[in-house]
């Protein structure tokens, strides 16, 4: 395309020219800090989210860095249009995650205030979970949670402000016998995904596991 030929493409580390559907060369991907992470077995995310609510199984792509390109990555998806970088960080994560026989019932992102996600334009958790619920056979329910209040961005608060947060999401619907997945981008406090689960949790027989495209632990 004509548009490619001025304006190509580029890494968003090195800036080398890359592939239309790429985020980063080949020589920068392997700067990225993927956590290894078994979804069955202990991990830093699990332990957080037990000291918050029951929890199934937990799951983080990658190792969130305040100066390393897994930041960035999230940076570029979240705040300048890359909706599609949701399609590739979920193609990253289907490489490295395995359910096994124990797939959970739906898979639920967490879910942006409407006037945010009009300011937006997209939810950034949404291609993202859409790329996986094709590739596990799993559906998806972007409407299950609503957010009740309009805030700032969780990475622009500080800690007192996010503990502070009460009741910020409620279910637009019934929910009984079903294993959820939440689904969000960074985990750092786990209180985001914790006032989730809950409003899960307290709905019927349900159990939660968690999956997040990055951890800062």
């Amino acid at each position: 395309m004509i548009l490619d030929l001025f304006f190509p493409n580029r890494c968003i580390e090195c800036s080398r020219i890359i592939d239309t559907d790429l985020l980063v060369c080949s020589l920068c991907f392997e700067q990225i800090h993927f956590t290894h992470f078994d979804y069955f077995s202990e991990n830093i995310i699990k332990e957080k989210c037990r000291l918050l609510f029951p929890v199934e199984n937990t799951y983080g792509l990658m190792k969130f860095e305040e100066n390393g390109l897994s930041r960035k990555l999230i940076h570029e998806l979240k705040y300048k249009s890359r909706e599609n970088a949701g399609k590739t960080l979920a193609e990253w994560t289907v490489e490295r995650l395995d359910f096994k026989d124990e797939k959970p019932d739906i898979l639920v992102p967490v879910p942006l205030h409407p006037k945010k996600l009009r300011e937006r334009g997209y939810n950034q958790l949404h291609l993202f979970t859409e790329t996986l619920s094709g590739f596990y056979q799993i559906p998806f329910d972007h409407e299950l949670i609503e957010r009740n209040h309009y805030s700032k961005a969780q990475a622009l608060k500080d800690k007192k402000h996010r503990l502070e947060a009460v009741n910020p999401f409620s279910l637009s619907k019934p929910i009984s016998g079903k294993h959820v997945l939440l689904i969000d981008d960074v985990f750092t406090t786990g209180n985001t995904v914790s006032s989730i689960a809950w409003e899960i949790l307290n709905a019927g027989d349900n159990k939660v596991s968690v999956l997040v495209m990055a951890v800062d632990a």
